[in-house]
């Protein structure tokens, strides 16, 4: 296999133009085309090899190693007819699952309809889901696929041939990684060096700029976790950071101030839930399961019985986006006395034009006073886009919703000017959103997103409006 990193690709080719079988079963005369097929075929026979079923584990998981020590060394090419390999070559039976499916729908209500859907469940076991399952046999294994994966997702949107490939490795994560799995440790300022460097290396919602901040963020009335797990050791997965207050928080600013007092953490009735970054681009998607905030609170509680309310201070990253592509609408479906206000308030007719040319500079949204038309305007907007926007398949359209709302939280108070960086402005207008963990009703939320119905408080209800 070594030598597939030295293979050179044929300029006039193009993937999409040909498939992977194609270029196994061509017979052309060139030479290079010859050359590319046979190294092909040998890295498809060492893959193979791997997936046996015929082999153990054990033996699965150290040919998995040899073709992971050979990806380290191969080149960028070789990689992606990897990934091609992966992905086309070992593909589900569907003869099978016909069958299987078939025999088990014969079976329904007879003695044998157990059986029948022991084997359809084991007909859904594709060779790709055994071959890489012995890449997570050996010790490095699971870091090689999580890497591995990070290589893929910028690939997808060219090459669509890689989709089940990638599919098939975030449902395998979803599984593996599970935070049932995983190991919850506290960061701490006596935290080893290096947990503390990565922490800095990975924040991703708001940038660690010293360690003043660091340590700010570690002290002793704060909280932050590591989730970690046991076939990565020393590297976490998820960063989780929390603030103990005796309210919930509006703004960012006030809990980065390194030179704030701290928190009385005998009176703290309230846990904000301030950061949560995953480490691993290669994890992207991947849901660790809907007890990860469940996990903190427990810790938090056997820590400080008296915490009573849990809710997070988040960003809101695709706000200003959506509002640059819905202006013309959130416009038009304005009231007569709102619309006159803001006409009084920017000297002229109302339009998208208007209203985002006066949205334009951070100091110009920044300058909106409290009784701003403009600033109301904004907020009818944030309510409208965390309370009714939502994907195609019916999800919320932003990131960080679909995760809380999908943990059972509830839109609860959108914050004015919560984060007044230029990241912030660039993102949201500067506006953040609290999400609440109402303990009794996480299931509650649930089904009403299940139902697509987002759940949101009466106070942002009527902010929609």
């Amino acid at each position: 296999m070594n030598d597939v990193a030295n293979q050179t690709p044929n300029p006039a080719e193009s993937p999409s133009q040909r498939t992977m079988r194609e270029r196994l079963g061509d017979m052309l005369s060139r030479v290079q085309e010859a050359w590319s097929g046979r190294e092909l075929r040998r890295t498809l026979e060492e893959l193979k090899a791997t997936g046996d079923p015929q082999v153990s584990d054990v033996e699965g998981g150290r040919r998995a190693a040899r073709v992971a020590a050979w990806y380290a060394g191969a080149s960028p090419e070789a990689r992606r007819h990897c990934w091609q390999l992966m992905s086309e070559q070992f593909a589900p039976d569907v003869s099978a699952l016909e069958s299987a499916r078939q025999a088990y729908e014969a079976a329904i209500g007879t003695p044998e309809e157990a059986s029948a859907e022991v084997a359809l469940r084991r007909a859904f076991v594709t060779p790709r889901t055994r071959l890489l399952q012995r890449f997570a046999v050996f010790p490095e294994g699971m870091r090689f696929l999580i890497d591995l994966r990070a290589e893929i997702l910028p690939e997808l949107k060219r090459d669509k041939r890689l989709a089940a490939l990638d599919a098939e490795l975030e449902q395998l994560f979803s599984t593996w990684l599970d935070v049932a799995f995983l190991d919850l440790q506290r960061i701490s300022w006596d935290s080893p060096a290096s947990l503390v460097e990565k922490l800095i290396q990975y924040e991703a919602v708001h940038d660690i700029t010293s360690w003043a901040d660091v340590k700010n963020r570690l002290d002793d009335d704060r909280r932050c976790y590591g989730f970690f797990h046991p076939r990565l050791p020393g590297e976490p997965l998820i960063f989780v950071e929390v603030a103990l207050l005796r309210e919930l928080a509006g703004a960012i600013p006030p809990l980065l101030d390194e030179h704030a007092d701290a928190a009385n953490l005998q009176k703290a009735n309230t846990a904000i839930f301030y950061s949560i970054s995953n480490t691993q681009t290669g994890l992207k998607g991947v849901s660790f399961g809907d007890s990860l905030i469940k996990r903190v609170v427990e810790e938090l509680k056997r820590e400080f019985p008296q915490l009573k309310t849990f809710a997070t201070l988040s960003p809101i990253p695709g706000f200003r986006a959506w509002v640059g592509k819905q202006a013309g609408e959130l416009v038009d479906s304005m009231a007569d006395k709102p619309r006159r206000a803001l006409e009084r308030e920017l000297g002229e007719p109302v339009s998208a034009e208007t209203v985002l040319a006066r949205l334009q500079t951070a100091e110009q949204v920044r300058a909106l006073p409290e009784k701003s038309a403009l600033r109301a305007w904004l907020l009818r907007a944030g309510a409208r886009y965390l309370g009714r926007a939502t994907t195609a398949g019916g999800r919320p359209q932003d990131a960080v919703a679909r995760f809380h709302l999908g943990n059972g939280a509830r839109v609860e108070r959108l914050n004015w000017l919560g984060d007044p960086s230029a990241k912030g402005i660039r993102q949201s207008y500067g506006l953040m959103v609290n999400y609440l963990y109402d303990l009794g009703k996480l299931d509650k939320h649930r089904a009403q997103l299940a139902s697509g119905e987002i759940p949101v408080s009466g106070a942002v209800e009527s902010l929609q409006d």
